[in-house]
């Protein structure tokens, strides 16, 4: 009986121990590939003739929509700060149906603090905004964020709330 224990244990110790060996292959092989990945494929470089040594044009990357869309909505510096919108257009994001303080907040860091500021966006320029919203994108349009800003912009609080309901 003896001898069927220490046969039985000596197979355990060589299956684990090859269990052991696998797992060191496994993950030492998986370290090759990706330092193989991290170094990238060694690229030989294409021939050139010799009349065409001319490197390839450059061309420019497109200025980010953000800048194009703040620079559309601030104004040149005065010497005197502007006056803030008057009646409802001075109100904040946050009072738009649909409009949490997440999304305000995403607004916000785009540039767009007040409801004037959205009422003044022109349709390409809220295009290139919802784009910017990444997970709320598309929120702008479902909501008619723009109609109801233009609304309350424009001091129509009666026909904001014929469409949209009560304010706050």
């Amino acid at each position: 009986m003896s001898d069927n224990g220490s046969l039985a244990t000596l197979s355990l110790v060589v299956i684990a121990i090859l269990v052991i060996v696998v797992i060191l292959a496994i993950w030492w092989g998986s370290r090759l590939r990706a330092r193989q990945r991290s170094d990238g494929p060694a690229e030989t470089p294409p021939a050139t003739s010799e009349r065409n040594l001319a490197p390839p044009p450059v061309t420019p990357s497109p200025p980010p929509l953000v800048d194009t869309i703040t620079a559309a909505l601030v104004e040149p510096a005065r010497a005197e700060p502007a006056a803030p919108p008057a009646g409802d257009a001075a109100q904040p994001v946050t009072l738009l149906k649909g409009l949490g303080p997440k999304v305000a907040t995403r607004l916000g860091e785009l540039g767009i603090e007040r409801v004037g500021q959205l009422a003044a966006l022109s349709p390409a320029e809220a295009e290139a905004l919802d784009a910017d919203l990444g997970t709320f994108r598309g929120r702008m349009a479902r909501d008619r964020w723009i109609e109801q800003a233009q609304l309350l912009a424009a001091g129509d609080r009666d026909g904001y709330e014929a469409i949209f309901g009560k304010i706050g």
